[in-house]
C-alpha cells in the first residue's frame, strides 16, 4: 500500500529533531501548515513531519505521483537566526542539512532526486540554539517568530509554484 503523502502532486516535508531546539523548526512548520493550508491546496499538498527520517522519505519519492518537494530544515549559514531563506538544490552546499537519523547527508539526496527532474526548494531556517545531544524542546524566539514567515512563503510557493 503507498502512503498517502506519496499520491500527491507536491510533498512538504519537515526536517528535525524537536528534542534539539531549533532544530525541531521543521516540525513547527508542518504544524502550522496543516491549520492554514486552504482545501484547494490540501488536494495537491501532503504535509509530513519526517522528524530526522527525511532520507528515508526521499528515497520513496521517486516512484510515487510526487512531482515537486519542499523541505523545511534549520540550517547554519551564520545568518541572522530566524533570517528564512529558499534554496534550489543547486545553492546548497555539501551536506549542508546535516545528517539524518542513519548518518546520510540529506543534501546528498535532494541533489539526486533534482537530478532526476524532480523540482525542489529548501525553506531554512537560521538557528540560534541547538542543545544537541542534551535534549531541549522549544524554539528561540527568533526561529519561533520565523516560524510564521516560513508558512507564509510556503504558500505563496505552492500557489504559484514554479
Amino acid at each position: 500500500m503507498i502512503p498517502s503523502y506519496l499520491e500527491k502532486e507536491i510533498l512538504i516535508i519537515g526536517c528535525g529533531n524537536l528534542l534539539f531546539g531549533d532544530d525541531g523548526f521543521g516540525y513547527f512548520v508542518i504544524e502550522k501548515l496543516k491549520e492554514k493550508l486552504n482545501d484547494k491546496l490540501k488536494e495537491k499538498v501532503a504535509l509530513l513531519d519526517a522528524g530526522a527520517g527525511a532520507s528515508s522519505i526521499l528515497d520513496l519519492v521517486e516512484d510515487s505521483k510526487v512531482k515537486k518537494i519542499i523541505v523545511v530544515d534549520a540550517i547554519d549559514f551564520n545568518l541572522k537566526p530566524g533570517e528564512i531563506k529558499i534554496l534550489t538544490p543547486d545553492e546548497l552546499p555539501d551536506d549542508s542539512l546535516g545528517l539524518d537519523a542513519h548518518g546520510i547527508p540529506l543534501t546528498e539526496k535532494i541533489k539526486k532526486l533534482y537530478n532526476k527532474g524532480f523540482k525542489i526548494k529548501v525553506v531554512g531556517c537560521q538557528v540560534k540554539y541547538v542543545p544537541a545531544p542534551e535534549p531541549y524542546i522549544g524554539l528561540s524566539k527568533e526561529v519561533e517568530e520565523a516560524v510564521d514567515k516560513a508558512v507564509e512563503l510556503i504558500i505563496k510557493e505552492v500557489d504559484n509554484l514554479w
